[in-house]
């Protein structure tokens, strides 16, 4: 009885579709986050009759043949890139992405990550750094007497001192940008770190070569629509427990057979 692992694998598909979409609800709130899409593919197909066999002396060949397909299995979680709405903040190291690219921090272990969580910090040292207390790439510190800060689109960092009426320009953020942002790997804390899918970064300055602005004193919102979610958890629902009702269907037709007599 084949309907029992078939709709076995249905149900697998539909509860990771459930975990996928509990994901998106559970961030919401976070910070440039962009939601996640479960993808599947059909599995292997039996070949009880290959479409195109001779099937007479003639030469007549079977129009579509016999192909038994063996369920479904995950294809893909992809991220849906799009451009999270911008929340004002006030903040004077809240930035936010205004299009595409990613910030470069670098983990303790000196690697490179990404993210486009902008609500960036000041350590000790003064040091700019993420809410994990990562420095953003090129490390740029703000002097202890610093008034104020200013950001501009471009990324250039100012600060302001008492006693004087210009600026003093401390540094400027990268931003780097990647062929197939999809094929970056999340490793939490909203970073992500590059990998053979995703091709090399590509790193230049705020609004060149297709990167997005950054708007200081504001915050990148999630992508996420609580709408579009409810629904597809609706759908996925419904998919699990038609599965499992094939399940009850094939179980009873397997008793109806062992009791005939």
């Amino acid at each position: 009885m084949r309907a029992l692992q078939i709709a076995a694998t249905g149900m697998s598909a539909q509860q990771m579709r459930v975990e996928v979409i509990s994901n998106n609800l559970a961030n919401m709130s976070t910070t440039g986050y962009n939601a996640r899409r479960a993808d599947f593919a059909d599995l292997h197909y039996q070949q009880m009759a290959r479409p195109g066999t001779v099937s007479a002396s003639n030469g007549a060949v079977l129009p579509t043949g016999i192909q038994l397909g063996l369920g479904v299995r995950p294809a893909a979680v992809s991220m849906q890139l799009a451009q999270g709405a911008l929340s004002a903040t006030g903040g004077d190291l809240d930035v936010a992405i205004d299009g595409e690219g990613y910030l470069e921090v670098t983990l303790p272990s000196g690697q490179p990550a990404y993210t486009r969580d902008g609500a960036l910090k000041r350590s000790g040292e003064g040091l700019i750094v993420t809410s994990d207390g990562y420095p953003v790439s090129p490390e740029i510190v703000i002097p202890q007497d610093a008034r104020s800060l200013s950001i501009n689109k471009d990324g250039e960092v100012y600060a302001y001192f008492d006693g004087t009426v210009e600026a003093q320009l401390l540094g400027q953020f990268t931003m780097t940008g990647f062929t197939n942002p999809k094929g970056l790997e999340a490793i939490g804390s909203n970073l992500f770190v590059e990998t053979e899918a995703s091709g090399p970064g590509i790193q230049s300055t705020a609004g060149a070569d297709g990167l997005g602005q950054l708007r200081q004193g504001y915050l990148e919102e999630s992508s996420v629509d609580a709408v579009k979610e409810i629904t597809d958890l609706i759908e996925a629902q419904r998919g699990y427990e038609l599965n499992s009702k094939v399940i009850s269907a094939a179980d009873q037709m397997l008793a109806a057979t062992s009791q005939v007599r």
